[in-house]
């Protein structure tokens, strides 16, 4: 299947690389929230080993898809290959960290009265969107970002491949589905219509395709800044892991069996990069 793929991606250009695969990401977290079509609410465990899974996937897809790429990069233009791993990860959890502060926001099973950022008298249901909103955006980076890598001719850059980055579009896309699931399932629970419930769940993904094709751009046209822009979205989606999908999968009592998603989902993603990437 993948390479499929790379046959297909291999004559695009990597701007449209990027939308196209920041596009399959969106799809998947719609196919996610569109559970709220067929039931109006999901077993909490379920959703927690959900969570947890793909917590997992983006735990393995920031090592191996973002930083040991990052680190060869790093060596094939003679930089000491610690440098730009520990720089833009540290950058990229301090700008998530930031986002956090500013941004309005409500983190998955919190009232209302816990919202984060600045205060606002904005809706629930929106508070809820823009904290989805915000944590896809370094996973479409990450996507962005490694379509660029690839395209880019370094000796002894093994891990930025085509197919790598791939690989990583479909575990970022895999545990999407959860995240759409995570949005609709609660807002119909509160009596929001399917509909609406799905709009909501569907939209928090919107960004990654314009996160994709943004970081695919940028790092294009300034690339002595690709290793460090790999690095910042591992660590902008390792601190979205410990923020938000890891507390949430354990907020409900099922720590043990969310732990066991963690751990399936990094196996999985893992054996994908190893095998495919």
């Amino acid at each position: 299947m993948v390479d499929a793929l790379v046959n297909a991606f291999q004559d695009l250009t990597p701007a449209v690389q990027a939308l196209l695969a920041g596009g399959f990401t969106w799809t998947v977290t719609a196919l996610g929230a569109g559970l709220v079509f067929f039931t109006s609410s999901m077993n909490r465990r379920l959703l927690d080993v959900m969570l947890g899974f793909a917590a997992g996937v983006m735990i393995a897809a920031s090592f191996w898809s973002l930083l040991v790429p990052a680190i060869e990069m790093s060596e094939a233009q003679g930089i000491a290959p610690w440098i730009p791993a520990a720089v833009g990860f540290l950058l990229g959890g301090l700008f998530l960290r930031a986002a956090d502060a500013t941004l309005p926001h409500l983190h998955l099973g919190a009232g209302r009265e816990e919202a984060e950022g600045v205060e606002t008298t904005w809706r629930r249901a929106t508070l809820l969107v823009l904290a989805i909103t915000l944590h896809n955006i370094p996973e479409g980076l990450a996507v962005g970002v490694a379509f660029a890598a690839a395209s880019v001719e370094l000796p002894a850059v093994g891990g930025a491949t085509l197919a790598g980055a791939i690989t990583l579009a479909l575990g970022i896309g895999m545990q999407n589905f959860p995240e759409g699931a995570a949005v609709s399932m609660p807002l119909r629970g509160e009596g929001a219509s399917r509909g609406r419930s799905f709009w909501y769940g569907q939209l928090s993904g919107f960004v990654e395709p314009v996160s994709a094709l943004l970081g695919a751009v940028a790092v294009l046209v300034v690339q002595p800044v690709l290793p460090y822009a790999l690095a910042f979205a591992a660590g902008a989606m390792i601190y979205v892991v410990v923020e938000e999908l890891i507390p949430e999968s354990h907020r409900h009592g099922f720590e043990d069996a969310a732990t066991m998603g963690v751990m399936s989902g990094f196996t999985v993603m893992m054996v994908l990069d190893v095998a495919l990437g």
